[in-house]
């Protein structure tokens, strides 16, 4: 079956290091993303990670953020037997030890990203590490990403005001001392919305914390967060430096809203009533000549557009990260 747990993505990753490629991490919160990813990568041959935080969990489970995981991880699971990839789950940005055992017990997830980098540098070890040690215990074939240093911006229910850059040397001793597979570093980057020019972007950090950790013995995946503001030649320069996954939320969000917003305006004389008519929207507009055409609010058609789109973009960013045409996983 297409969808793995983390023994099979870690090989992927193992071969991103080796090649100088990455995997695109593409936040969800609800299927006609998730379909369009899936669509994008199979388009290029690369094979798909897909992310959720917590916020989307709960956001897809009408306010139970278990309810949201078993739901999108069964329509996941179920959806990418269409395909000819490899298809993981990461979870994004997670801090609710409960929720993450939750995570562990079910094997929902390929992997799993603890983030206490908002903690003094030993809780942000010893939580990191509890996560690590709760995958061990249970045998789980789940990856653990942690995170060291601070990316500005808001993520979920995050708050960084200002950006703390990873040390080389701290991250190879967090590494070593809490036995993550994956580390999310701090070079710059942003959550949110940002043009690269404007970023105070450190690249040369990234080639000397995986020079580090190579030095060590460490041959660990490095991951870049806030990354819908990098330029592509930006993010190009990125996967030569050990970045193994880069995520994207944001520009998704922006394509998601934007190809519906240009839908709607264009057809707008077919779905708002004109100056001088009644909006009989109680009624269905039953009393007046003008009516609105289903061929433009059906939901389906504004979902089908949104999938096409983030389809052709995501295929974009795989061409752009390296991945495109790697897929290790046919049927």
């Amino acid at each position: 079956m297409p969808f793995y747990g983390g023994e099979k993505l870690d090989q992927v990753y193992d071969r991103a290091l080796e090649e100088d490629f990455g995997l695109v991490a593409s936040n969800v919160a609800e299927p006609d993303v998730a379909m369009g990813l899936m669509e994008g990568a199979s388009s290029v041959d690369s094979d798909l990670l897909i992310q959720m935080s917590a916020g989307a969990c709960r956001f897809a489970g009408n306010g139970d953020a278990e309810d949201g995981l078993r739901a999108m991880g069964t329509y996941i699971e179920t959806i990418a037997e269409q395909y000819d990839i490899g298809v993981f789950l990461n979870m994004d940005h997670q801090t609710d030890m409960e929720f993450i055992e939750m995570q562990v017990e079910t094997e929902i997830p390929s992997s799993i990203m603890i983030d206490a980098s908002h903690e003094e540098f030993e809780e942000n070890i010893e939580r990191s590490k509890q996560v690590v040690d709760m995958v061990d215990d249970a045998d789980a074939d789940i990856l653990v990403e942690a995170e060291l240093g601070q990316i500005k911006g808001v993520e979920d229910e995050i708050v960084a005001e200002e950006a703390f850059y990873t040390d080389p040397e701290d991250a190879v001793e967090f590494v070593e001392r809490t036995g993550c597979d994956l580390l999310a570093i701090s070079v710059g980057t942003q959550h949110g919305v940002a043009k690269g020019k404007d970023l105070e972007l450190r690249p040369d950090l990234a080639t000397d914390i995986s020079q580090a950790l190579s030095d060590h013995g460490l041959d660990t995946p490095l991951v870049l967060h806030g990354s819908s503001g990098l330029q592509p030649p930006q993010v190009e320069d990125m996967m030569d430096r050990g970045i193994c996954k880069m995520n994207k939320d944001t520009r998704y969000q922006y394509e998601y809203t934007r190809t519906l917003f240009d839908h709607y305006l264009e057809h707008k004389d077919e779905l708002v009533p004109p100056e001088g008519v009644e909006d009989q929207r109680d009624s269905f507009y039953n009393d007046v000549e003008w009516s609105p055409n289903k061929d433009h609010f059906d939901p389906r058609v504004g979902g089908r557009l949104v999938r096409e789109r983030i389809a052709e973009v995501h295929a974009d960013l795989a061409e752009l990260s390296g991945s495109a045409g790697k897929s290790m996983f046919p049927n």
